[in-house]
């Protein structure tokens, strides 16, 4: 092939980029958009199969979308494709502006390569999305896996309608039972948040049925919320109100003062205060608990988030208030930030309880019509890889396969994702995997910039 106008010669690596296509070496590389990220990568895959003579069933590449993928794949082929029959010195100048080798044997060697990714078991190279990969993996090993041979992978709108089903059966068998605790839970959520905000949380927990598993059932529930929220009484939240607001507690005489200092003041704000106390003071203990930041905004400036004991129009010009003011604002303030917390711990816990019960019946629909959707597909392909005592005969198997590995879009991919990866790799430099013939790397690259979810 001579060079004509259909021809485009490669652009030549700068040495940022030399670097990072070195078939030996493993990198990590952050790239920005328009640095030619997609270049080193299709660089990097021909000089592995160039130099290092890879066979392309034994390199993979994971990308985090299809577009993403079939970018890199017609890239690399219509290169490939181009060199079969282009002229020497064309090829020469390709071939040294990726910073490969380009002898006589190794622009041979180029003009071949096409043929050898297409005739390649699987017909060429593996270039494909996590959840592709994940497909594949568990379509070899499904009872390994615990799914049924030709399970279908879900998502979108067949995924929503299978939630709802599940929800709806959930909610079904509930009421059978005469379950009151998980129908009002259900209806508490749904008041909180709305009906769709709802139902998306519930869909978002259900997509992670292991970390589910790990809350525990009944009350230990409200237990473990109160530690992730940082509350560290054990008892039910009634009692500690009972406890800590109780007459025997509470330093009522301190209340008392500030209530007839703000009335002797005689103003608006003044009266509306002492009231506010008197009406606390007399409440009984489970009100005083519902009414407690009204009680603290009594000598606390909202706006300014700080204590009110001295501003002059704000609050009584007596010598001894501010001290006073001060103390109530140092006692209740603790207090408050605890039963917020407590109060959310509880909230928290009654919604994930439904949450796991849903994820239970989504989970038996899937198995039901064997289907599986792609966060799932994640979550088993890494219990695969990493769990078990098949784990190692699977990760075995792949290991006598795969000896380069090329991550693209880093930056959205997440810590189930990179188990998945670290199991494929985690034989590459030591154990028995370890191939004393071979050069085995790992490849990344990602952009701070460009992350969809947040770097993860």
């Amino acid at each position: 092939m001579s060079e004509d106008a259909t021809f485009k010669p490669l652009h030549p690596l700068i040495p940022a980029q030399r670097a990072a296509v070195q078939p030996e070496e493993n990198i990590w590389l952050s790239a920005s958009a328009g640095t030619g990220k997609t270049q080193v990568l299709t660089a990097r895959v021909i000089r592995l199969l160039l130099e290092e003579n890879v066979e392309p069933e034994n390199l993979l590449c994971i990308t985090f979308t299809k577009a993403g993928a079939a970018e890199m794949a017609e890239r690399i082929n219509q290169r490939l494709a181009s060199w079969v029959q282009l002229e020497d010195t064309a090829l020469f100048r390709d071939m040294e502006a990726i910073g490969a080798k380009s002898g006589p044997e190794y622009r041979q060697r180029a003009s071949e390569l096409f043929a050898k990714v297409l005739d390649a078991p699987g017909g060429g190279l593996q270039i494909l999305t996590i959840h592709s990969f994940c497909q594949s993996l568990l379509g070899s090993f499904p009872e390994e896996a615990g799914l049924v041979p030709g399970f279908k992978p879900i998502e979108g709108a067949e995924q929503q309608t299978l939630l709802r089903e599940a929800l709806a059966a959930m909610v079904i068998a509930a009421e059978e039972a005469k379950d009151q605790d998980l129908i009002r839970s259900l209806q508490k959520l749904s008041l909180a948040m709305g009906e769709e905000a709802a139902e998306k949380f519930l869909a978002k927990c259900a997509a992670v049925p292991d970390v589910m598993d790990a809350i525990p059932e009944g009350a230990g529930a409200t237990v473990w919320a109160r530690r992730l929220a940082g509350v560290t009484f054990d008892q039910p939240l009634d009692e500690w109100i009972a406890s800590t607001l109780s007459d025997d507690t509470i330093d009522r005489s301190a209340l008392e003062s500030v209530a007839s200092l703000n009335r002797d003041w005689g103003t608006a704000t003044g009266l509306k205060r002492a009231a506010t106390i008197s009406e606390w003071l007399e409440a009984d203990v489970p009100q005083r608990g519902a009414t407690l930041e009204k009680l603290h905004f009594c000598w606390w400036n909202k706006s300014k988030d700080e204590p009110q004991t001295q501003t002059r129009g704000q609050v009584p010009q007596v010598d001894e208030y501010p001290e006073l003011a001060l103390d109530l604002a140092n006692w209740t303030k603790p207090l408050l930030d605890t039963l917020r917390r407590a109060d959310y711990a509880e909230r928290l816990a009654s919604a994930l309880l439904v949450a796991k019960r849903l994820g239970y019946y989504y989970t038996q629909s899937q198995n039901a019509r064997g289907v599986i959707d792609f966060d799932d597909m994640i979550r088993r392909t890494a219990a695969l890889l990493n769990n078990g005592r098949m784990a190692q005969w699977v990760r075995f198997k792949l290991d006598r396969q795969i000896d380069h590995i090329l991550v693209d879009e880093a930056q959205d991919t997440n810590k189930a994702q990179w188990d998945i990866v670290s199991a494929l790799a985690s034989d590459f430099f030591s154990g028995f995997g370890q191939h004393s013939d071979k050069i085995r790397t790992i490849f990344s690259v990602g952009d701070f910039k460009q992350a969809i979810y947040g770097f993860q």
